[in-house]
């Protein structure tokens, strides 16, 4: 066989192999992570992120439609939501009483004085961190919204556990959030291609010091 047949056959083989490996090489990986309280207990609302440190993260674009936080039965519902920068985010009062949000919170500033049953126009969350809602007439409603620069994040259900797929390979810092988390628990991982591994986050939990609803004279909080 001549020289340069064998050679390029040769060359061929190399890039078949390479070609087959590619789609291991560059398969997208899954992290389950579960948390757990100091009593090995699931831990609900709680936030959890990956952002890359490899590689700059591409954030999708925002939902079409605002996210929507209500204003029922003098509470916040949820309690703690967790979105990317850029969303637009309503707080409809379904209440038969007025209510005034606000935050004082750095990533955003901002207040929906005084209103009922009307709607007003949503709120933009451009910042990323930690913003926490009150509201001028009901001091017991409080609420949490966490706004994230990275695409890969999730809260945590009552099961304590939620799962992050689509993710490429590479390094990543995983962060945690929760209303009463005490210290750090935030680490870094690596994942591999076709990855399933699970993280196991360790955290301690303040005491909850939400303030009490107080009642009014039927006992069915101050209006």
């Amino acid at each position: 066989m001549a020289r340069s047949t064998l050679a390029s056959l040769l060359a061929r083989s190399r890039l078949l192999v390479v070609l087959a490996l590619a789609p291991a090489l560059h398969a997208e990986g899954t992290v389950r992570i579960a948390t757990r309280d100091a009593a090995g207990a699931p831990v609900a609302d709680a936030v959890v992120w990956l952002t890359r440190l490899d590689a700059p993260a591409t954030l999708p674009a925002p939902p079409a439609e605002p996210v929507v936080i209500e204003q029922k039965g003098e509470e916040y519902s949820p309690y703690v939501t967790a979105i990317t920068v850029g969303t637009l985010v309503s707080f409809p009062n379904r209440d038969r009483i007025q209510h005034h949000v606000y935050s004082l919170s750095k990533p955003k500033r901002f207040e929906i004085p005084l209103h009922g049953g009307e709607d007003r126009p949503p709120v933009l969350f451009d910042q990323p961190g930690v913003v926490a809602l009150g509201c001028n007439i009901h001091d017991w409603m409080s609420a949490y919204v966490v706004v994230i620069a990275t695409p890969h994040f999730a809260k945590t259900p009552a099961t304590g556990q939620v799962t992050l797929a689509g993710l490429p390979p590479g390094r990543y810092r995983l962060e945690v959030w929760h209303p009463r988390l005490k210290g750090n628990a935030d680490r870094e991982i690596t994942v591999t291609p076709a990855d399933l591994a699970t993280q196991t986050v360790d955290i301690t939990l303040k005491p909850d010091r939400r303030i009490i609803r107080a009642p009014d004279a039927d006992g069915a909080g101050y209006k």
